[in-house]
């Protein structure tokens, strides 16, 4: 039997990743509480999941004819690396595109079909990363892509298409979760940061150096912790169960803890973030139940 791992399109989706996908759509869910539905919140979270993944199959394309990727410190990139041609990874970030517009429409046929318009702001916004004449993530713009459709939209958008409302409880919980996002694009481009300025690709980490860069990190992982307070609830002390996770990784990040010996930090992000939104998750169904 082939081992998964060696599938070269399983490589290219990713799958560390996709817990920024998840996390949204588990706490947008429980926020809506009673108006939890089955059919809306699954197909919210067929969205999200297409959209990474797609995001993912752009930006390897993108970055594999660009040359960005030739010399890397992260795991192998699919177009870079030669592992499928440049047309095939392209064809699969479509599919993935085309996949979630379907769900898309779906969705925008069971709430408010304005919700189209975010379907296609949000699809545009995944390939202009990378891709196009001027992608905004050379630009040091990746994080607010990040911060407002895999944090915000996913997350407000699911609770809104469940409990028909937009309160303030969505956005916060939406800044909780596209903060956790933006912390694990943040450690990649710390890991890759060298590489990055030597190609010419100005991410954040790029623009604003390597110092500054932990530092936004750490902001990004720590404010969560405080943010829930937004809530009103003691149930959202549950979030405090990741916290020696946190601390683990702040730990590495601040012992000079560079390139290869950061690809860890990555995967360890995205386990924080989902662990965070499900304890997020369930604090907020207690507070209902109980």
């Amino acid at each position: 039997m082939a081992n998964p791992a060696n599938n070269v399109w399983i490589i290219g989706a990713r799958l560390r990743t996709l817990p920024a996908a998840i996390a949204p759509v588990a706490v947008g869910s429980a926020l809506a509480g009673d108006d939890f539905h089955l059919l809306p919140a699954s197909l919210a979270l067929l969205v999200s999941l297409s959209l990474q993944v797609g995001v993912n199959y752009a930006n390897d394309y993108s970055d594999g004819i660009r040359g960005s990727d030739d010399k890397r410190v992260g795991p192998v990139r699919i177009t870079a690396g030669g592992l499928a041609s440049p047309a095939a990874v392209k064809r699969a970030a479509f599919i993935s595109f085309f996949i979630a517009s379907i769900a898309g429409l779906a969705l925008s046929a069971m709430s408010t079909w304005w919700m189209i318009l975010v379907g296609v702001l949000s699809i545009a916004a995944a390939w202009g990363y990378t891709g196009g004449k001027n992608p905004y993530g050379y630009k040091g713009l990746g994080e607010i892509f990040v911060f407002i459709f895999f944090g915000l939209v996913a997350t407000v958008g699911t609770f809104y298409v469940q409990a028909d409302a937009i309160t303030g409880s969505a956005l916060l919980a939406g800044t909780i979760v596209g903060f956790l996002a933006c912390a694990i694009l943040v450690i990649n481009n710390i890991r890759d940061g060298a590489l990055d300025a030597e190609s010419g690709k100005k991410t954040l980490a790029v623009r604003i150096g390597d110092r500054n860069s932990r530092l936004l990190y750490s902001t990004l992982v720590v404010s969560p912790f405080i943010l829930t307070a937004g809530f009103g609830t003691p149930w959202t002390l549950l979030t405090l169960l990741t916290l020696p996770k946190v601390v683990s990784i702040l730990r590495t990040l601040w012992t000079g803890a560079l390139g290869r010996t950061l690809i860890p930090l990555l995967a360890k992000t995205g386990e924080l973030q989902i662990l965070f939104c499900l304890a997020l998750s369930l604090a907020l169904i207690l507070q209902r139940l109980v």
